[in-house]
């Protein structure tokens, strides 16, 4: 694996760590921000509740990649829904698809590109995009992914129609989450659209050395 030095704005601005994951039998070299506890803004917080959980590499995120990993993208489009630091883009860019890395913090796109070229891609494409209003132009891709995005019961209903928008015909969903109450509600959020929404694995796997599950869920059009 290359050796690429962070980017001097990312070490300016952040206390700097790395984590290193393996997916698939390869190994990826990922920044991020030392302490996501450090960066909780209470002016983010009073605007729309956010919570930088985009700072840290989660279960969820290594699930959905092993799982985008095993299928070749054979030039595929895929759109990643809160990207964080970049660890499912990435993935899905070396197993051949085109990969579109978007959330709705500027870091983590920063981050996201620096982890990209920092595990040999020359460029990976990053946009700054809020699910909950999507911009018109987002376009239509043949996988939409998103790991960790299940938060509350209202991101359900959000994810559904961002899915029902973005996923091209006879494309797929793919969502993870480490099975929290409400993530199930993206079955009956997806049937308001047509589209079927079924939990397809719960794979076994840790988190800080303690045991637990991220069900994946496939989403496909009627």
């Amino acid at each position: 694996m290359q050796q690429v030095q962070p980017p001097a704005r990312l070490a300016r601005q952040f206390e700097l760590a790395t984590t290193r994951v393996t997916i698939e039998g390869r190994h990826y070299d990922l920044l991020r921000p030392r302490s996501v506890d450090e960066l909780i803004s209470e002016e983010d917080f009073a605007i729309d509740e956010r919570i930088p959980y985009w700072a840290d590499c989660w279960p969820a995120g290594r699930v959905l990649a092993e799982r985008i990993a095993r299928n070749a993208g054979y030039d595929r489009s895929l759109l990643e829904l809160g990207c964080g630091i970049g660890l499912v883009s990435i993935v899905a860019q070396q197993t051949g698809y085109r990969a579109l890395a978007t959330d709705y913090y500027g870091d983590a796109l920063a981050f996201a590109a620096a982890n990209a070229e920092r595990n040999g891609i020359r460029h990976l494409d990053t946009r700054l995009v809020d699910w909950r209003r999507p911009p018109d132009d987002l376009g239509t891709f043949d996988v939409v992914a998103g790991a960790d995005v299940l938060y509350e019961r209202p991101h359900a209903a959000q994810i559904a129609a961002v899915i029902d928008r973005a996923l091209a015909p006879g494309g797929m969903g793919l969502i993870s989450d480490p099975q929290r109450r409400t993530a199930p509600a993206i079955v009956d959020e997806c049937a308001a659209y047509g589209l079927v929404a079924r939990q397809v694995d719960c794979v076994p796997t840790l988190d800080a050395g303690a045991a637990t599950g991220v069900a994946v869920f496939e989403v496909r059009r009627r």
